[in-house]
């Protein structure tokens, strides 16, 4: 098999692991806050759960620049095993929080040494080869896809199999050997001694000099419109769902089923769309994703039942697969030599800062225009996204025959 197959094949499922362990407490955190954590009180529940789980995305998004810079350094498969094995200690620390304190910390020290996927998808973009970019850019994306689906689902048999606190060390362990087969199997060409004589620059000046990379800012912006538009509506979904139902019975099924049909669609498409833009390119496989995913959030707003609500969920799926995977691609080829580790660091504080941004906003405005409204907002978000590629990615690479 040729070494970059290996790496991908490796990668794939450090990536899996990684979203999947990040997923898995989902189902049960306000269990564990009450349960274990000695938390009394819905309001207050749900407070400490929304610090913690915001923990990571905050804290991720100020120190992915610091370690797509020291790839530079040190090398990319370097930052991949410090955030694999690091999480995986930090995961089994989790297990042994006796404060709702202690996890938000532990949330926060997870988001300072996460870096797995980024790292991952530079080392991937520099092994591969360009008429195999796309493909591997896909399959990398369902990987991660994989594990965000069945994430929860894992944590949930795992919690009513084993309990809340044996989850930590069970994830942890398989993080660390997700880490170790990187450690073995992955290989990467690194000149350390060519990248130490390297003029280093900081972290500002750097992000300078990528963004005046006319293409650069416009997929930064991309990734964070594109997070934004998924998971604004998210966290409603549910209860969207509980009104369209009409019934208690089989509620929990029928949320989780709306919920993860965009992921399984999502896994599916996203290699195929990547080998077709292999073919015809990632800028036009980019716009009509991002058209194709604002369309299908419109008919997301009239629904009148939940096998119409899944229909629409499911097509979303088969367009947003086309979405992160090209912009990856995008971003390595635009960006200067030497420096796509630290473009993909800087891009992953983008992704970090849409999954934050979204589900705050959306809940805020929810209040003012329901759902439905929110359903419309994604919409307008991904279609101006779409406008704006076309504008600074499309029309100036026709203008120049590129």
């Amino acid at each position: 098999m040729p070494r970059w197959k290996v790496n991908l094949a490796v990668l794939w499922f450090g990536n899996f692991m990684v979203t999947a362990g990040m997923t898995m407490i989902t189902p049960f955190l306000s269990l564990y806050l009450q349960q274990d954590l000695g938390v009394a009180g819905a309001r207050e529940i749900g407070v400490w759960a929304g610090f913690i789980f915001a923990a990571n995305f905050v804290t991720s998004f100020f120190f992915q620049p610091l370690w797509g810079k020291l790839s530079e350094r040190y090398g990319r498969k370097m930052m991949l095993l410090r955030s694999g094995f690091g999480m995986s200690a930090v995961m089994v620390l989790m297990g042994f929080a006796a404060a709702p304190w202690q996890l938000l910390l532990l949330r926060g020290l997870n988001g300072v040494i996460s870096g797995y996927t980024p790292a991952a998808v530079s080392l991937v973009s520099a092994t591969t080869p360009k008429e195999k970019m796309g493909f591997a850019m896909g399959t990398l994306q369902s990987g991660a896809t994989a594990g965000t689906i069945l994430g929860p689902l894992i944590g949930g048999l795992m919690a009513d199999t084993f309990g809340f606190r044996p989850i930590f060390y069970i994830t942890g362990s398989l993080l660390f050997l997700a880490s170790a087969l990187s450690w073995l199997m992955v290989k990467e060409k690194f000149d350390r001694e060519a990248a130490a004589n390297r003029p280093q620059v900081g972290m500002l000046r750097g992000f300078g000099e990528l963004i005046r990379v006319p293409q650069l800012p416009a997929l930064f912006t991309v990734t964070f419109l594109i997070q934004f538009a998924m998971l604004s509506p998210m966290t409603l979904i549910p209860l969207y769902v509980q009104r369209l139902h009409g019934t208690t019975d089989d509620l929990a099924f029928w949320s989780g089923f709306v919920g993860s049909v965009t992921g399984f669609s999502n896994m599916f498409s996203a290699p195929l769309l990547g080998r077709l833009s292999d073919r015809i390119g990632s800028v036009r496989i980019l716009i009509v994703s991002l058209i194709g995913a604002g369309l299908l959030f419109i008919p997301q707003a009239f629904v009148g039942s939940v096998p119409q609500l899944l229909v629409c969920r499911f097509l979303l799926g088969c367009f947003v697969g086309g979405l992160i995977p090209t912009v990856n691609s995008l971003i390595r080829r635009h960006t200067p030599e030497g420096r796509d580790s630290r473009a993909f660091g800087f891009n992953g504080s983008f992704l970090a800062l849409g999954n934050m941004v979204g589900p705050v906003v959306g809940g805020a405005l929810s209040g003012l225009i329901g759902i439905e409204g929110l359903f419309l907002v994604s919409a307008a978000f991904l279609l101006a996204a779409s406008a704006w590629t076309y504008r600074t990615l499309y029309r100036p690479a026709r203008e120049t025959g590129r």
